[in-house]
């Protein structure tokens, strides 16, 4: 479960790493009362899960009460890739003399822990790790050795963070090792990690991931903060459907059935995208075995309103649900969201009765839906569509 900033900073204070006093409202009127207890410049930020907050215009300075009650009137209510803001956390603004990023995270590839820091924080962490590589740190943490003393101090030489600051960040990488482990995460980052003009260290902003497979041992966490998913949350609307739905920041919708075909798609649209101005995969949706007319149609509405998504890509192998039954979901779902589906679907089709799936969707003859024989092939096809799009 992916955690909004306030609530990462709440495991944060819990666990020692230090944060900047603030609030969450639901009512613009109430960052006043906010703003007045702090007594300071308050920055005002949208709480959504999902990046680009800053550039949306979700992250606004307010040097007075009234100015924080506009910044708030203005952010709630905004739509920041297809998550509409309900609540804004006001917070002590803070000049920052220098960044930081620091990290700590379950690397699935080598089944071991991570850390990644670097002395310079602030900017995307991913365009850092491909322009300057030299630039971020990646320590390999032993998950029964942990992160002690020594390796903390060896995180921070690493990423080459200032002598004069290294005692206060080798405490705080301890403190988030506390998060990471106690709360049973599997991603704990802050970007950035500020030191202040007076000399203190502070997380601006935190992200942090719990597993969903520990939550049997967390049930106090994950239900205080199971209800902040918004009706209108495009991952909370697919989890009252029963959909296996996460959002990514790309362009092309991608349905399949089986977690690991998903994950294959993710890999062949990104891998086409190149070719077509760097488009990239929306979202990961597994609709599992039972492609019916309704889980289509559902999956279908929820990558639809996605409004990033230019283009979708419909993958299945039919095993226990054959291809004529998924063609025949295709078929009833676009007809029963009408002239709310508006985007093209590109539908590769394989395995048990695949021709006879092909000839239902040949013969509906959609205006919508492309029919290709490969996967290479139909994410290319997507790619090229979202492109075209834009």
């Amino acid at each position: 479960m992916d955690l909004m900033e306030y609530q990462a900073k709440e495991l944060f204070a819990l666990h020692g790493v230090p944060v900047l006093p603030g609030e969450t409202v639901e009512v613009a009127e109430a960052a006043r009362g906010v703003a007045e207890r702090i007594g300071k410049p308050v920055v005002v930020k949208a709480q959504v899960k999902t990046g680009g907050r800053g550039k949306a215009g979700g992250v606004q300075l307010a040097d007075t009460p009234d100015e924080a009650v506009a910044k708030a009137e203005h952010i709630l209510g905004l739509d920041i890739k297809g998550h509409v803001v309900h609540k804004v956390l006001v917070t002590e603004a803070s000049d920052i003399d220098v960044e930081y990023y620091v990290s700590f995270l379950l690397d699935r590839s080598n089944r071991s822990y991570l850390a990644m820091a670097s002395a310079e924080g602030g900017m995307e962490i991913e365009q850092l790790a491909v322009q300057r590589p030299e630039a971020l740190a990646r320590i390999a943490v032993d998950p029964l050795a942990g992160c002690d003393e020594a390796k903390a101090r060896e995180i921070v030489e690493a990423a080459r963070i200032p002598a004069d600051v290294a005692d206060e960040v080798t405490r705080i990488l301890l403190a988030m090792w506390q998060v990471f482990v106690q709360e049973e995460a599997t991603l704990v980052e802050i970007n950035p990690l500020c030191r202040t003009p007076d000399g203190r260290i502070v997380a601006l902003d935190g992200k942090v991931t719990l597993d969903d497979n520990a939550e049997f041992r967390h049930r106090d966490v994950f239900a205080s903060y199971a209800d902040v998913v918004a009706a209108d949350d495009l991952e909370g609307r697919a989890k009252a459907k029963g959909l296996n739905y996460v959002k990514l920041d790309g362009q092309v919708g991608i349905i399949g059935n089986g977690a690991g075909l998903v994950m294959s798609t993710l890999d062949v649209v990104a891998y086409a995208g190149e070719g077509h101005g760097g488009v990239k995969p929306a979202n990961f949706l597994d609709i599992g075995g039972g492609a019916s007319a309704q889980v289509m149609a559902d999956g279908l509405e929820i990558i639809l309103s996605d409004p990033d998504v230019r283009s979708v890509f419909v993958n299945v192998f039919g095993g226990i649900t054959a291809c004529d039954a998924v063609a025949n979901g295709i078929v009833q779902a676009l007809r029963m969201l009408g002239e709310t589906a508006t985007k093209p679907l590109v539908v590769r089709l394989d395995g048990n009765n695949v021709e006879e799936g092909r000839r239902i969707l040949a013969e509906a003859d959609h205006p919508l839906v492309t029919i290709v024989d490969t996967m290479d092939g139909a994410a290319a096809k997507a790619a090229e569509l979202a492109a075209g799009a834009a």
